[in-house]
């Protein structure tokens, strides 16, 4: 019972997480376009959540040996709180910075909470158990936007609502208790083994913060260049990851079932194909909503597919320094995504649909390089 308890705290305090990035991700986007701050500038905002990945990635693994799961969790949390507040009073150049600080935070959060379930869940139930982590992450993303449509994009109601939101989840946290799993006091692997290890998990893990950073800051503003209101190209997003959340059950039902890694190439073939016809549905607003529900819950199931088999494989020291490798791999995705996409949706139109589709496709080409097989 307490250890269904810890497992609900985590997954909600994964998704409030998750919450405040869906509110922010589109929130801050609309800001800067309504102030005439131009598409590459706001890319180049949003890749300042990977700046923060990037900062706080090597120290992780000594992070999680000094320090509490807890403790590491309560603090980043309290960041991400006083973040938002700060969004409403500071001026805008310092938003680069809070945007930063959001990326350190919520990178600690993330890598922390997979590491602790991966650690703390048998083998037989591993699928199922990352797969409700990832809904509960979607289940942040798609309330978010659902939050924004509520709220509006003008004032500051929306970050103050995202504090609040991050002070409830420190509260459910403490009072659950995360502690320590068994071996996570070793010395990690070193960054270039991880990566030997890894190899596909890695790619994974950047496809799908390049896509999904991406779709978070430039979905929307790619909706309302076709017509569509505020309000509708918000919801798209939450449509998107609502897929994401109720499809994650049955893709890791079948990760328990099936070989993974062929798994993860064949929804990232099927992600590629369904992103490349986005331009020819959206103008439809019914069978774009059904379309994105699908998209979503197969693009977010390759990396529950990556996940699950990089805690399948290793345990202890080496996951704790796979997930640091991990943690570098999302920094360098998320940086990359919103920078390709300003540049991408400056020279066409349909540059989101065009960069997501190919980026897929790459990562499922290469899924089928002998070399990196063999090597995972």
């Amino acid at each position: 019972m307490l250890v269904n308890k810890r497992l609900i705290a985590v997954i909600f305090s994964v998704t409030v997480f998750s919450l405040t990035y869906g509110l922010s991700s589109p929130l801050i986007a609309f800001k800067l376009l309504n102030a005439g701050v131009s598409e590459s500038v706001i890319g180049f905002n949003a890749a300042m959540h990977a700046v923060g990945v990037f900062l706080i990635a090597p120290f992780l693994p000594a992070l999680f040996r000094r320090f509490r799961p807890l403790t590491l969790i309560v603090v980043s949390l309290c960041a991400i709180a006083l973040i938002f507040v700060l969004f409403g009073v500071v001026s805008f150049p310092m938003w680069f910075l809070l945007r930063m600080g959001l990326g350190l935070f919520s990178e600690i959060i993330m890598v922390q909470t997979e590491t602790w379930l991966n650690g703390s869940t048998v083998e037989r139930a591993r699928g199922k158990v990352l797969a409700l982590y990832t809904a509960g992450m979607s289940l942040g993303f798609a309330t978010g936007p659902l939050i924004l449509a509520w709220t509006g994009s003008n004032g500051n109601l929306a970050f103050y609502v995202a504090s609040v939101l991050a002070a409830l989840a420190i509260v459910f946290i403490f009072t659950s208790g995360m502690p320590r799993v068994e071996g996570h006091e070793e010395n990690p692997e070193t960054l270039r083994n991880s990566l030997k290890l890894a190899a596909l998990p890695v790619m994974a893990t950047v496809l799908n913060a390049a896509v999904e950073v991406l779709g978070m800051n430039f979905l929307s503003l790619y909706a309302i260049k076709l017509g569509w209101s505020e309000s509708a190209s918000a919801l798209l997003i939450s449509v998107l990851m609502f897929g994401a959340i109720i499809l994650q059950l049955p893709i890791g039902w079948l990760a328990d079932r099936v070989d993974r890694l062929r798994l993860m190439t064949t929804l990232a073939f099927i992600a590629a194909a369904l992103a490349f016809v986005w331009p020819h549905i959206l103008a439809f607003h019914l069978l774009s909503y059904a379309m994105l529900f699908i998209w979503g819950g197969i693009f977010v199931g390759i990396y529950t597919v990556a996940i699950t088999w990089v805690g399948e494989r290793f345990k202890g020291g080496q996951l704790a320094g796979i997930y640091a490798a991990m943690s570098v791999a999302w920094g360098a995705g998320a940086l990359a995504g919103p920078l390709l996409g300003g540049f991408a949706m400056t020279f066409s139109l349909h540059g989101l649909p065009w960069l997501t589709g190919a980026l897929c496709l790459v990562f499922a080409l290469l899924s089928l390089s002998g070399p990196l097989k063999s090597r995972s």
